[in-house]
């Protein structure tokens, strides 16, 4: 007989993870072998449960979704991932897809889509679902930003001017204009406004 696929479940809302090992354990191939609570907890018994599957939720305290998969891929761990998140912008999801996360698929979606997507990354396929196909072709992520950038667009929304942004990066006027315009070509923005509005819309700064 086959063994039991060994899953890890990674999730901050206790609930979550319950209901989830319950659901999960119905099942003859499947089995839990542990939870975490937080980002740091996810890597560390993913490398000493050494998994199969590891069911990562995106945000997470400690250390996001994102980084866990980061730091997994690092360290060489066989565990293949699979997102399962309530919402968020695409850029979270493909990031983790880019970074080797096996799958995707929304809290949403339906017991048996769960199992099926377990089961498929279990065996080397990839997995996602409609809603994510469609959110990642609706709301395509964007180029990763610089640290600057990121810092541009944080004075942006607080409503600073290019001589406030010249004097807090202790830089000239022109020097902050061409930070701008690499910020908005990679935004495929055409002012302030714009940039301003996908930054909220893609959670690239906190308010």
């Amino acid at each position: 007989m086959k063994a039991p696929v060994r899953i890890l479940i990674a999730d901050d809302h206790a609930i979550v993870r319950l209901g989830l090992q319950s659901l999960l354990e119905m099942e003859d191939d499947l089995e839990v072998v542990g939870q975490a609570v937080d980002g740091q907890e996810a890597v560390d018994k993913t490398l000493s449960l050494k998994p199969d599957i590891l069911v990562l939720d995106l945000v997470m305290p400690e250390m996001d979704g994102v980084t866990v998969v980061q730091e997994l891929h690092r360290r060489q761990s066989a565990a293949k991932i699979i997102i399962l998140t309530t919402f968020g912008t695409s850029d979270g999801i493909a990031h983790a897809l880019e970074n080797g996360a096996f799958g995707a698929l929304l809290k949403s979606s339906t017991e048996t889509e769960l199992v099926k997507a377990i089961r498929a990354v279990a065996n080397g396929k990839r997995y996602l679902s409609a809603d994510i196909q469609s959110q990642l072709a609706n709301d395509p992520p964007i180029p990763k930003l610089t640290a600057r950038q990121l810092q541009a667009i944080e004075y942006m929304t607080r409503g600073l001017s290019n001589v406030d942004i010249a004097r807090l990066g202790g830089c000239s006027e022109t020097a902050v204009k061409k930070l701008l315009a690499s910020t908005f070509a990679k935004l495929g923005v055409a002012n302030r406004a714009e940039a301003v509005a996908i930054a909220l819309r893609k959670q690239l700064v906190k308010i």
